[in-house]
């Protein structure tokens, strides 16, 4: 009936309002947002990078640093003052961040990886992935899609990552458990993280994996590799 239907609209746009301002709320209380508009990063999700870099050393001088998934530029940011030369890519517009080239475009494009490897002249010591799907609020949907995202990133390390080199990869609870095996199957070391940045009601947790083999046991070498 059209009343129902209505009804049901108007609930529906007072249920979003009502989440966007408890969302607005706590995006203004939160310490790390304060902190970060004192201390000049972009986003809170910079504090997660930096714990993982305080724990395992993986941004230092001289490596080179490929970020995907960049905006809006936090990560970029914590990477410039630790490494290098740093590499961004996004399908939004990333507002520049000095120190860092930043492409525009899809990473899973196969016309992207020659551009990033040209940009960061070769391949990366340490991969960056803060990329996510957008959340539908169903969690069995929310985890197969991060599982896909990150099988896609692994697919790309042969093209993209340095042997030896460095992996963090966002990951949901849940997605988390046969991608840890596949990196460990490629690493020397992989391990899970949860930093204290992350919200107390997300279920997101990182990959970060270290010593990368790109023949390890079970992998083909690519033609004229061997």
């Amino acid at each position: 009936m059209p009343g129902r239907g209505g009804g049901e609209r108007l609930r529906s746009a007072k249920g979003r309002r009502l989440a966007s301002t408890r969302w607005l709320a706590r995006h203004i209380g939160d310490p790390y947002v304060q902190r970060a508009q004192k201390e000049g990063y972009r986003s809170r999700a910079a504090y997660k990078l930096l714990e993982i870099d305080e724990k395992h050393g993986l941004l230092r001088p001289g490596r080179r640093v490929l970020d995907l998934g960049s905006a809006p530029g936090g990560w970029l940011q914590v990477a410039v003052r630790r490494a290098a030369r740093v590499v961004g890519v996004d399908l939004a517009e990333v507002a520049p961040v000095d120190g860092a080239m930043v492409l525009q475009g899809d990473i899973f494009d196969a016309e992207i990886a020659p551009r990033l490897l040209a940009a960061l002249g070769g391949q990366a010591d340490v991969l960056l992935s803060d990329v996510a799907p957008a959340a539908t609020g169903r969690r069995s949907v929310d985890r197969l899609r991060a599982e896909a995202i990150g099988e896609a990133v692994l697919a790309l390390l042969p093209a993209l990552l340095a042997p030896g080199g460095s992996l963090v990869l966002k990951l949901l609870r849940g997605a988390d458990s046969a991608l840890t095996a596949e990196a460990r199957r490629q690493f020397r070391q992989a391990r899970l993280l949860r930093p204290r940045a992350t919200h107390r009601e997300s279920s997101e947790i990182y990959l970060v994996a270290t010593g990368y083999r790109p023949h390890a046991p079970g992998q083909e070498a690519e033609p004229g590799d061997l």
